[in-house]
């Protein structure tokens, strides 16, 4: 199990530093990682998973990353739109630079996408 506080997090968090004030949160048995309070990537099993949407899961595939894949509890296999970063990648973060700014590009689109909580009208 992956914790917010093990080397792989924080050399993870130190790939993330140059794009931004990187931090960890426990969950779900893995870690969230955040750049500057957007959610990029998860740590599940010591593999780095970053944030993927359509526009860059080419990039990711033709790099052979995998997708991250859960079991439920009804035994079926669930897939979340966050893909493994390339290997070539934990090695600097100079390497992670760009996956980095995919990851947090799908994560800008995906929080964008999202009603804001104060546009949504008050249910009394």
């Amino acid at each position: 199990m992956t914790k917010a506080t093990d080397p792989f997090t924080r050399h993870c968090l130190e790939l993330l530093s140059p794009l931004g004030r990187p931090r960890a949160k426990a969950m779900f048995g893995g870690v969230g990682l955040y750049l500057d309070d957007l959610f990029i990537a998860l740590l599940a099993d010591d593999r780095l998973y970053l944030k993927v949407d359509a526009r860059h899961r080419p990039a990711f595939e033709a790099a052979g990353c995998e997708p991250f894949r859960y079991t439920m509890k009804d035994g079926r296999e669930m897939t979340m739109g966050y893909w493994t970063a390339p290997e070539d990648a934990l090695d600097s973060a100079e390497a992670m630079r760009p996956w980095a700014r995919r990851a947090m590009e799908a994560a800008l689109v995906a929080a964008n996408a999202k009603p804001s909580r104060k546009a949504r009208p008050r249910q009394d």
